[in-house]
């Protein structure tokens, strides 16, 4: 899918950056939902033919935002889940203390946990140089990639897979869904996640495959907000958006 767009601004755009913390995975949901709505209603507000440009009347809402999150356990199953992903029941996921959701997000399975650094990117495509979803989900990739070779390790994309690998192991994983080029869900990236917790399900419905940690490939700890502060910034350089971290994450304005 592809519509070309004008350039873009000289400057950069804004995006808010929102540092969560822990949270519930429902409380997240419900706040990337409410982004969305506000940007759908400003583009609507925005005079015709400026769509494509950060204008005065769209000055007091940032056409962008970044959520960052690390999740109190959950499994989330997306649109091309199937029955078989998951290895053991809700009843049992709830005596583990695990929460489940069906989401409408791309993909099939995965847990979000404690020690995993998950990006929600609420962005206006429409606003950036181009509408793709690809030239999108290729960016994500490549800033993982580029975040991993700042700790020496060297990932990779796979041709017709979704995500970041080490080798054949997987270490990051990717699920959007878009809302008139309003991106929502994201990626996620197993910092150092208890990754035993993935034999709970068939990971993204790949039979087979291995996930793996920063901290498995580095044999060391890793400092989560360092992790934070790298990632937004390769993340602004990939988009050309300017960051600007909110001391009221929660708080949409």
């Amino acid at each position: 899918m592809y519509v070309l767009m004008s350039e873009p601004t000289a400057t950069r755009q804004p995006c808010r950056v929102r540092q969560l913390g822990c949270a519930r995975y429902a409380q997240v949901l419900g706040l990337q939902k409410r982004l969305v709505a506000q940007k759908r209603h400003t583009r609507a507000a925005t005079p015709h033919g400026t769509h494509s440009r950060y204008t005065e009347a769209a000055e007091s809402v940032p056409p962008h935002d970044l959520i960052l999150v690390e999740h109190l356990e959950v499994i989330t199953c997306g649109r091309r889940t199937r029955r078989e992903e998951l290895r053991v029941g809700a009843s049992e996921l709830r005596a583990r203390g695990i929460e489940l959701y069906e989401v409408e997000r791309g993909g099939g399975a995965t847990y979000h946990g404690p020690g995993q650094l998950v990006a929600y990117p609420i962005l206006d495509l429409s606003r950036l140089r181009r509408a793709d979803l690809g030239w999108y989900l290729r960016g994500l990739e490549q800033v993982v990639i580029g975040l991993l070779e700042r700790y020496g390790i060297r990932g990779r994309q796979r041709q017709g897979l979704t995500g970041v690998w080490i080798g054949e192991r997987k270490i990051a994983s990717i699920g959007i869904a878009v809302k008139r080029w309003v991106t929502f869900h994201g990626l996620a990236i197993n910092v150092s996640t208890r990754l035993e917790r993935f034999d709970l399900i068939v990971p993204c419905g790949l039979k087979g495959v291995e996930m793996t940690s920063m901290e498995r490939e580095l044999k060391t700890g890793i400092d989560m907000a360092e992790v934070r502060e790298s990632f937004v910034e390769l993340f602004c350089d990939k988009f050309k958006l300017s960051a600007r971290w909110l001391d009221f994450p929660w708080e949409i304005e």
